[in-house]
């Protein structure tokens, strides 16, 4: 890639307008994942590095009990084998997650709220021999059921009272004892205190950091089968480093961020865990979002950075006691995740006094590939510029090879060394995946003079009606312009004779009104009639989301399917 890099850097055309103090350019060191904590450890080992809802570790004292874990890990599993982590944020995380790199294993990054089923299909199909889970009945209990049939050998059960700090501690035996998993009395189950009762210093598993896979971060992909990116250490660590590069310079002692998105989903894991361990400043973590507590938390631990997904941004901009809160600490967010409308990011700079920029990237790139500047130019609806020694390609959707002319939609493309080594067993998905030598995003976008992207919409959500195509995106950062909407997800529906027709479903904010001919009279000069949705359905209660909080397009059209499937509908 670099090579690459040097002979056609001079085309493109972010490089005549990079925010200033940020090199392109710069020089990307390739070590083991784990160097990311042992390096922290050594320079700020005295630094508070975790804080869990109040109980701070050092980055010394968090190194010290991820060799312990890893001394007794190491006689559980080989080099290369593949350990489910099945986690809420807390510092159980970092702990097993580097443990299993310095062993030479792989994490398999699972959602603790996964169905059985759901988790069944993920450690099958990554063949996981270990876990690491909570000792949340409601989690620990879907891991029990499946252990036999995934042929788990071992699972580590981390307990959550032991990490509260006091009185929570105490509190939380006697309020919780029924959310308290009761495990089998068997051989696979390990306690976490056993796995951390040996003292001493590991020496970690040799790596190729560029041929060796540190993670197996699972993904719909292009294809919206679930599948294994396989980030290499490389990878990952090349990320942590970029996203450091063209973030704001921080303060080890002094910065902190605040972690509430999870660190199992691929944005968390970089932007909210490894890039603070590399720039060694604190994680203030939460398990869980809940808009009161993340308000309370800001107020209380004064966090500086604070990555997240729109949807939470819309949550605190919208609640109704903000004003009681202090957030002055924050200076920095970066939202990914999902899109970020331009309302939701004007409302919450107005409140909080902090800038607000967004991101993108893919389970595929580590993820981050594209930001805003903090302190450069931010251009309205656009993902802004790659980020250091990242290559963007906006390339034909007809021959998926020839670059389309500048301010021309096609599909985006990446290079760069945070590109995946390819999917977990799925040859085929690869080569179509890197067809080229470029990773295909399935994402449409556009790029300016400027070397700024647009994300168009996903080619898979793209509606079409009577063969015109309509971007669900641009719809709903439409309607996102009226006062009175708090949430919207516009997507495509059956219809008989169109073939497909667009439906948007709507929330409003409290104590707001708005009818569908006032809606469609608002978007008039502003849609095609051809991209005026058809059907326009207002909901009292908010939309449904991912678990990682995202607005769900899916889930909206799937109860739509279901409905038009039902006995009373065709009847």
């Amino acid at each position: 890639m670099d090579a690459a890099v040097e002979c056609a850097g001079a085309a493109w055309p972010w490089l005549t307008h990079y925010p200033e103090g940020v090199d392109w350019h710069a020089s990307l060191p390739v070590k083991p994942l784990y160097a990311l904590l042992d390096d922290t450890v050594a320079r700020h080992g005295d630094k508070p590095g975790f804080n869990f809802m109040g109980k701070r570790t050092s980055y010394g004292k968090l190194g010290m009990l991820v060799d312990r874990f890893a001394l007794s890990l190491r006689s559980m599993i080989e080099p290369g084998d593949r350990v489910a982590l099945v986690l809420p944020n807390c510092i159980y995380y970092p702990i097993a997650f580097f443990a299993i790199l310095k062993c030479g294993g792989i994490v398999v990054n699972c959602n603790p709220l996964y169905t059985e089923t759901e988790l069944r299909h993920q450690i099958l199909d990554s063949g996981a021999k270990a876990a690491i889970v909570i000792d949340v009945a409601a989690i620990a209990q879907k891991l029990a059921n499946i252990a036999e049939a995934c042929r788990l050998e071992t699972i580590v059960v981390c307990p959550m009272a032991d990490i509260l700090p006091f009185p929570l501690n105490l509190l939380y035996r006697v309020a919780k004892r029924k959310d308290i998993a009761r495990l089998p009395l068997e051989k696979r189950y390990v306690r976490y205190r056993r796995m951390v009762a040996r003292a001493g210093k590991i020496t970690p598993h040799p790596i190729d950091p560029e041929r060796d896979v540190a993670v197996l971060q699972y993904t719909g992909g292009t294809t919206g089968v679930p599948k294994g990116a396989m980030l290499t250490h490389a990878n990952l660590y090349a990320n942590a480093m970029q996203t450091g590069l063209f973030c704001p310079a921080t303060i080890p002692g002094k910065d902190r961020i605040l972690a509430v998105i999870p660190f199992f989903h691929v944005f968390a894991m970089t932007s909210a865990l490894n890039h603070p361990i590399f720039a060694g400043i604190e994680i203030v973590a939460l398990p869980r979002f809940d808009v009161k507590q993340v308000l309370k938390t800001i107020n209380k631990a004064r966090p500086t950075l604070f990555p997240a997904v729109p949807t939470i941004y819309t949550a605190i901009s919208n609640y109704p006691d903000f004003a009681k809160y202090d957030v002055s600490s924050i200076r920095f967010c970066i939202s990914g995740g999902a899109p970020l409308p331009l309302d939701v990011k004007e409302t919450f700079e107005k409140l909080t006094g902090c800038a607000l920029v967004e991101g993108y990237g893919l389970s595929e790139t580590s993820p981050v590939a594209c930001c805003n500047p903090p302190l450069g130019v931010n251009k309205a609806g656009s993902i802004g510029v790659p980020i250091p020694r990242t290559i963007v390609e906006i390339i034909s959707m007809d021959d998926r090879m020839t670059p389309v002319p500048m301010g021309q939609p096609g599909e985006l493309c990446i290079r760069g060394p945070q590109v995946m080594a390819g999917y977990w067993e799925k040859p085929e998905e690869t080569t179509f995946a890197m067809e080229g030598g470029r990773f295909h995003t399935g994402d449409i976008g556009t790029m300016d003079s400027d070397g700024y992207i647009y994300i168009v919409d996903r080619l898979k959500d793209i509606v079409i009606a009577s063969g015109y195509k309509i971007y669900p995106r641009k719809v709903e950062e439409e309607i996102y312009r009226h006062s009175a909407v708090e949430e919207c997800v516009a997507g495509g529906v059956p219809d008989r004779y169109r073939g497909e027709t667009l439906k948007v479903w709507v929330k409003l904010r409290p104590g707001m009104s708005l009818t569908a001919a006032e809606l469609r009279d608002f978007l008039k000069d502003k849609l095609s009639p051809i991209e005026m949705p058809k059907l326009i359905e207002f909901r009292d209660a908010p939309l449904p989301k991912t678990l990682i909080g995202k607005l769900s397009r899916k889930a909206l059209i799937e109860e739509e399917l279901a409905l038009e499937q039902s006995p009373r509908a065709n009847g």
